[in-house]
């Protein structure tokens, strides 16, 4: 895959892709074409037979800091690529072009990567933001680095959550709400607590623990792990998670609509006045 420039693709051991987002001097935040070519990674993966489990890393200091905001025009970067749903319109005014772009881009990807049928495991040090939360999220195991955290800053911005809304299920009701409240991080340590984590490792062991532990799953049948993966994510979808996260995307793109009425932006200007990195992340 040569071609790609936000990310890399490796198989570092028999069985096992390596996935690497390789836009540091953002802080990995996501473009679309980042994005795209996350999608394009997975797929191959997903289509390797001799792959077993995909392990997705970051490269520089942190994971990712979340969406780029300095892409304002996500219509134009879209129709470079073929949508990986069927949502169209994504050029179109108002509402419908922004709930368009989102439902392809962002739920629409998330979800996506989230039934990939192999077991994937995020890789995760430093930061990982609102839009960092929907790369890690859909992957079936998360072992972080000491220094990681872990936070939704979207209702800072007056928007009501990141759109892969798996809050409560990565930590409960409460804390979810307590997470989305006060935009405050979750360090490496509560989030294994809560049990949105797998496991806590120094930063200097974190991508040779992860190997391991793909090494080690890779051994196992392949078709029983891809079968106990749809039992486990059937399971938390028969919880109604799947309707949940619709809802919560409809109010988000509702959120989007008020402030561009109000502001005439789609999130609150006092968030992006008070953030350090202007425009990157969300």
């Amino acid at each position: 895959m040569a071609d790609l420039e936000h990310v890399r693709y490796t198989e570092p051991a028999a069985k096992v892709a390596r996935i690497v987002l390789a836009r540091p001097e953002a802080r990995n935040a996501q473009n679309v074409r980042m994005l795209y070519e996350l999608n394009s990674a997975f797929n191959r993966a997903a289509a390797d037979d001799d792959i077993s489990v995909i392990i997705l890393a970051a490269e520089g200091k942190h994971f990712s800091s979340g969406h780029d905001l300095r892409e304002l025009d996500l219509a134009g970067p879209i129709s470079e690529w073929d949508p990986v749903g069927t949502w169209c319109g994504f050029a179109c005014a108002g509402s419908e072009g922004r709930m368009a772009q989102e439902k392809e881009l962002y739920l629409g990807l998330s979800e996506r990567w989230r039934n990939i049928p192999k077991p994937t495991i995020a890789e995760v040090q430093g930061k990982v933001i609102s839009g960092g939360l929907m790369l890690v999220w859909p992957c079936d195991l998360i072992v972080a680095s000491e220094d990681a955290e872990f936070a939704d800053n979207t209702v800072a911005m007056g928007v009501s959550g990141a759109e892969f809304f798996n809050h409560p299920w990565e930590l409960g009701h409460r804390q979810a709400k307590e997470m989305l409240f006060t935009s405050d991080f979750i360090d490496a340590e509560t989030a294994f607590r809560l049990g949105m984590v797998n496991h806590v490792v120094p930063l200097a062991e974190l991508s040779a623990y992860v190997l391991d532990l793909a090494e080690r799953i890779a051994r196992k049948p392949l078709f029983a792990l891809k079968l106990a993966k749809e039992a486990v994510n059937a399971a938390q979808d028969a919880g109604g998670r799947t309707a949940a996260m619709q809802t919560a995307f409809a109010l988000h793109q509702l959120c989007h609509t008020h402030n561009l009425v109000l502001h005439g932006q789609i999130v609150d200007p006092s968030f992006l006045s008070a953030s350090p990195v202007r425009g990157v992340g969300t």
